[in-house]
């Protein structure tokens, strides 16, 4: 006879046996004082009873056995407070330190399922357009067509490579800097019209400042761009505008994304910065991503010594805000 395989959450059966664990020890904490004093009792009551009426230091004695039961206690509850102090600490240290790494591992296997299906996607699409080719007679339209969807798909694969290699590096702390004056106006301008190559159908609405110039990375500052681009359009309907504003404010330059998409919960607007994190759950989502866009986006901002920021867009979507000081 087989069993039917029950799925079990696992941060609920480790938390479980954590709080028992737990639950357990300041018992035995308790235990531990309870009979520590039961034996003071009784060596105070032993002391006690050595002791003869007729002895003419009586009371001193007895003040004296007393003064050693109180010291005695006060020791044990000294002494268990702090202990007792020291092993909570330690206890809710470990216990975020469990959670936070199941929460990372679980966004491991995520990421091991997006990348996969990203990685999957353009390959298939590319080595079917590739085997029509050659096995087909087509005309020159036909075979354009083809070509422009593999380079298109390759350019996927290119972004995705970029992004994976590009996290590793920021976080081992192994990117080579390169900073130097850059156009933001036109690396901004650019990535726009990059973007609407990729979806000539999405609207694009731009108020770019001109001259505008950064102490920066260019592949950085490009990167940064594209991924917040890349983040609007997955997570906004077809038929919506994208709004990208550049444009100077006092002291600051002041780079923003609006889209009128779904928006982000008030509970995930900080952790969707957080490496592999993705709103929702991967079995039930629909929208592609790997969970490392935004996670690079602040990366990428704090190497520039600027800062990046989400909130509401009026009535509809999520407005990003990269700014960036004014040197």
């Amino acid at each position: 006879m087989k069993w039917p395989f029950v799925k079990i959450n696992k941060l609920r059966l480790v938390s479980f046996i954590y709080w028992v664990f737990l639950t357990y020890m300041i018992a035995a904490f308790v235990w531990w004082y309870v009979s520590l004093e039961k034996q003071n009792d009784e060596i105070a009551a032993v002391k006690f009873q050595s002791i003869q009426l007729s002895d003419p230091a009586l009371k001193q004695k007895v003040k004296q056995i007393q003064n050693f039961q109180l010291r005695k206690t006060k020791q044990f509850i000294g002494e268990g407070l702090t202990f007792l102090f020291l092993f909570l600490l330690g206890a809710i240290y470990v216990y975020r330190s469990l959670l936070k790494q199941l929460r990372y591992s679980n966004q491991q296997q995520n990421f091991m399922m997006a990348v996969t299906h990203e990685l999957k996607t353009p390959i298939a699409i590319s080595h079917l357009n590739i085997e029509t080719l050659l096995k087909r007679d087509l005309d020159s339209a036909q075979q354009n067509k083809l070509l422009e969807a593999t380079l298109k798909e390759t350019k996927r694969l290119d972004a995705l490579s970029n992004n994976i290699l590009l996290a590793s590096q920021l976080d081992m702390g192994q990117y080579e800097t390169n900073q130097q004056e850059l156009d933001l106006s036109k690396l901004v301008t650019e990535a726009c019209q990059s973007f609407q190559e990729r979806f000539p159908l999405r609207l694009l609405n731009t108020f770019i400042e001109a001259s505008i110039f950064i102490q920066g990375e260019a592949l950085l500052i490009q990167m940064l761009v594209n991924n917040l681009l890349d983040n609007a359009h997955k997570y906004s309907p077809a038929h919506t505008p994208i709004a990208v504003h550049l444009q100077r404010e006092q002291q600051q330059l002041i780079l923003t994304v609006k889209d009128l998409g779904i928006g982000i919960p008030v509970n995930d607007r900080e952790k969707i910065f957080e490496k592999f994190y993705r709103v929702g759950a991967e079995s039930t989502r629909t929208s592609k991503g790997t969970g490392l866009g935004l996670y690079l986006c602040k990366k990428i901002t704090a190497f520039h010594h600027a800062s990046l920021q989400v909130k509401p867009n009026e009535g509809q979507g999520s407005i990003f805000t990269v700014t960036f000081a004014n040197h």
